[in-house]
């Protein structure tokens, strides 16, 4: 007799504030179980390009409500990890739009989310040239290289002229995003890369319209999301920002870090965007002039500077998400690594049943193994012995 999985909420239980439905702007989604952006290095081919297999395995993840794409480049200057798609050639297009017409097709959203590495990228991918950043300041981190992991190296300072080509660079991936079958795009503003090095007055040292006050380093930001703006409904469109970060190299918090992201958030109020997915402590932040940030109080204390919809992520299981949404304290809610060992996700929340675990071995890789092979939870008859 085949072992039959039995949901663990009854049908009188009311629906868990996770999975209830969400209006998105215009777009519906059936639950707030979020896929958040995750690096996977399947793009092995010299293009860039997704293949079949990432169409396979994002349209196994469908029954998100949103899933957000692995961070995409923009263009060939803002590579800057091994094995990654990007959104700047025909070939990189056409291997999306396998991967969007294969989410739709399981009754799916998905964004693309636009990358740029800046200073953490490395010389290893510039034929030995040093990575652009607003300012030559070596970040301190690691670089994945074609080669491995290696130390970030001191980078050279954009022009002006360099910075506008990197925001038509945004604007021209956006417009392929499209193309390619996106529902929308998000702005990777977060986390160590571009614009938190220029966000950041330990990495952006400028003194021309770019560097100096809080207003002048934020100017990028929105100079690439009235460029996206151009080709993408504004509704369409979400950034992912905020002052969470490992606390380690130039990235260390500082007295202008809370007020830098006050000013940031509080002007994506204008432009009436899909959402902020922002992300919760990823450090001790006891020894930072942001301390008081850690736990729920990140969400708690932007919910009140951002007035549209916000994703809360970062080390959320299932009764926290339900928690912070009740609360009211997120809308949704995005989940990183338990998607990659759990391609139905939702189905799993909804039933109660354990979650798998991640083969560390295999997240980043360049075969199926890992990546395509977790299996779901096994079909449920309903009936005892079925």
């Amino acid at each position: 007799m085949n072992a039959v999985f039995e949901p663990l909420r009854s049908k009188t239980e009311p629906v868990q504030p996770l999975l209830r439905p969400y209006r998105l702007r215009d777009l519906d989604l059936p639950n707030r179980v979020v896929m958040a952006p995750l690096t996977r290095m399947r793009a092995t081919n010299p293009e860039r390009a997704p293949t079949a297999l990432h169409a396979e395995y994002y349209a196994q993840r469908a029954s998100a409500g949103l899933i957000i794409s692995e961070g995409t480049f923009v263009s060939p200057a803002s590579v800057g990890w091994a094995r990654v798609p990007g959104l700047w050639s025909a070939a990189q297009v056409a291997g999306w739009r396998l991967v969007t017409e294969a989410v739709h097709r399981a009754a799916g959203r998905i964004f693309a989310q636009l990358w740029h590495t800046g200073s953490l990228s490395h010389p290893d991918f510039y034929d030995g040239e040093l990575p652009p950043a607003p300012s030559p300041i070596n970040p301190g981190q690691r670089s994945v290289t074609p080669t491995g992991k290696k130390d970030t190296v001191v980078p050279r300072e954009m022009s002006v002229h360099e910075i506008r080509d990197t925001v038509r660079d945004f604007g021209h991936a956006a417009r392929n995003a499209m193309e390619a079958g996106f529902d929308g795009v998000q702005i990777q503003g977060g986390f160590h890369y571009l614009f938190n090095q220029f966000l950041h007055p330990r990495t952006n040292v400028r003194r021309d319209a770019y560097g100096g006050s809080i207003e002048k380093r934020a100017r990028f930001l929105f100079e690439v999301i009235e460029e996206v703006a151009r080709v993408v409904d504004r509704g369409r469109i979400g950034v992912k920002t905020g002052p969470a970060t490992l606390e380690t190299g130039a990235f260390v918090s500082g007295d202008e870090t809370l007020p830098t992201f006050e000013h940031v958030i509080g002007r994506l109020n204008d432009y009436e965007l899909s959402h902020l997915l922002l992300m919760g402590q990823m450090a001790d932040l006891s020894a930072t002039p942001i301390a008081h940030l850690g736990g729920d109080e990140m969400f708690r204390h932007f919910r009140s500077v951002y007035r549209g919809t916000v994703i809360a992520n970062v080390d959320i299981d299932q009764a926290r998400a339900n928690r912070l949404i009740s609360e009211g304290l997120a809308d949704l809610v995005a989940f990183g690594r338990p998607f990659i060992a759990n391609p139905d996700l939702v189905a799993r929340f909804e039933n109660g049943a354990p979650l798998a675990s991640v083969d560390q071995e295999t997240v980043y890789g360049g075969t199926l193994r890992g990546y395509t092979d977790y299996p779901p939870l096994p079909a449920t008859s309903g009936e005892p012995g079925g």
